[in-house]
């Protein structure tokens, strides 16, 4: 499956000509190409190293809003920590989101300026959850107004409304960020999968071709980092959720996060050729955690065809977001890095102008001059709700293993291979065996997370084998796509 954005020519990127470089970039998404692009400006020599294409994972699969309200984000953060870290994030993505929007003006990247709305579909629940959301951003500064009714055929019994926010294809920003790094003697090398990092005397990275890059300093944006040191794995949990592309006459011209669960994304998505798409988002999980995630994908389907009937589906695809325990991202220096690896991650599916943030704070701290807000955000405390939330995070990781673990034991794995689109897990000599078949193609891996060891299920949306650990996924063949994993699955022999 393909993102709206994603389905387009390839960008133009570099092959790895250097050893050394002042700064290396393990991941060419949002945050990875906008740090890149300040240190390059700034001129310092820069490589980013990209595992698969530019844009591949998160930000080239978000809805791609660059909005200060974000769902109910701030007043969930309120609950969480101080008001004062509160008040620093609100500021690190006021300044993401300008100079987001500065960039794209500067370099012809399109983008449409909409109100961003905060709405509850139906009950006294989720309007006492988008009343909350309107306070918390009022108190906190934002021009919101309170609305009644919207211009919408769904239900819904009110709404917190945020003009003059900002909406756009993400990868025409990734494409005009990896031309501008190029332009000032950066390299964007594609196909490049960084399996190690070493701290003893210059950092290097490791690929997994076995070549290595040295840098000064090592910067991880890699969606949740893919080195364990400081255990941010255990500190973020891996969430996956889902958005369709219709042709429709006449989207609504708002960018609308519904409350309550399961929530709605909605958006519109003009074109060049004045044509215009619904996008509709929403039916968020926990990687690896649900019977099904086609399922997902249906329900967002059918609410579709219930409130736009006569739409026509053109595109399906899903994200992965992490989400800290007190709604903060952790960016800084990564523990027992020496001070020269820095990560950036738990966006918490706002990555638009969290992302950019983020590079702003990294390249601060990089070149000796951290903005304020950062320093706040980075001194906060962990609280006791959040500290409760943490440790329910990681009670559902053991359940997870458990369960995982159970199911392969009394599950034997079958001798023949599942019919098209469909995997299976099941344990052989001891061992969870995973056998799927995709496209023809049929393949036996030891289901088990290269990570922690956490027993694979199979994404029957994705065609994956998803780890409902911490989210790490590979491809039917075993290949990793996303998550702390590094290695790729080992092949399983199928004969007995």
């Amino acid at each position: 499956m393909t993102s709206l954005w994603l389905d387009r020519t390839p960008i133009e990127t570099d092959t790895l000509s250097v050893d050394r470089c002042d700064d290396v970039i393990v991941g060419a998404g949002l945050t990875g190409l906008m740090t890149a692009l300040l240190l390059s400006r700034s001129g310092r020599s820069v490589v980013v190293l990209e595992a698969r294409q530019v844009g591949a994972v998160t930000t080239g699969n978000t809805t791609g809003k660059l909005s200060l309200l974000q769902g109910t984000k701030l007043s969930s953060m309120l609950e969480h920590q101080s008001r004062r870290v509160v008040s620093a994030y609100l500021e690190a993505n006021r300044e993401g989101q300008q100079w987001l929007l500065q960039f794209c003006a500067d370099h012809d990247v399109p983008v449409q300026t909409r109100d961003a709305v905060t709405y509850a579909a139906d009950g006294a629940a989720g309007l006492r959850q988008a009343r909350r959301e309107h306070d918390a951003a009022s108190t906190l500064g934002l021009p919101v107004r309170w609305e009644r009714e919207l211009p919408v055929p769904f239900p819904h019994t009110g709404a917190t409304v945020l003009p003059d926010q900002a909406q756009f294809d993400s990868m025409d920003v990734l494409a005009s960020l990896t031309a501008q790094v190029r332009a000032h003697g950066g390299l964007v090398v594609e196909e490049s999968r960084v399996v190690g990092v070493s701290k003893v005397g210059t950092p290097t990275v490791t690929l997994q071709n076995g070549s290595t890059v040295r840098g000064q300093t090592i910067v991880l944006a890699t969606g949740t980092p893919i080195l364990d040191r400081g255990l941010y794995f255990a500190k973020l949990a891996p969430l996956r959720s889902y958005a369709l592309a219709f042709d429709h006459p006449s989207p609504p011209e708002l960018m609308m996060m519904g409350t309550g669960s399961p929530s709605r994304s909605i958006r519109d998505a003009p074109s060049a050729d004045g044509s215009s798409k619904l996008l509709i988002g929403g039916e968020g999980h926990s990687v690896g955690r649900v019977r099904s995630e086609a399922d997902h994908y249906d329900r967002l389907r059918a609410w579709t065809d219930e409130f736009y009937p006569g739409s026509v589906e053109t595109h399906a695809w899903s994200a992965q977001d992490y989400s800290p325990p007190d709604g903060v991202p952790f960016v800084g220096t990564l523990p027992l890095g020496g001070g020269h690896i820095y990560l950036a991650t738990g966006y918490d599916k706002w990555g638009m102008t969290n992302a950019v943030a983020a590079g702003l704070d990294l390249t601060g701290q990089i070149l000796g001059d951290a903005p304020t807000w950062a320093k706040r955000m980075r001194r906060r405390l962990i609280r006791p709700r959040s500290a409760v939330e943490l440790g329910r995070m990681n009670a559902e990781v053991g359940v997870a293993l458990t369960l995982g673990l159970a199911k392969a034991e009394f599950h034997a794995s079958p001798v023949d291979f599942p019919h098209e689109g469909k995997g299976d897990v099941g344990q052989k000599a001891g061992i969870p065996i995973g056998k799927s078949t995709v496209e023809g193609q049929s393949c036996a891996v030891v289901a088990l997370c290269t990570h922690l060891g956490g027993v694979l299920k199979w994404n029957d949306g994705e065609k994956s084998w998803d780890c409902p650990l911490h989210g790490s996924r590979f491809s039917p063949e075993g290949e990793v796509l996303e998550g702390p994993a590094t290695k790729s699955l080992r092949r399983a022999a199928t004969s007995d």
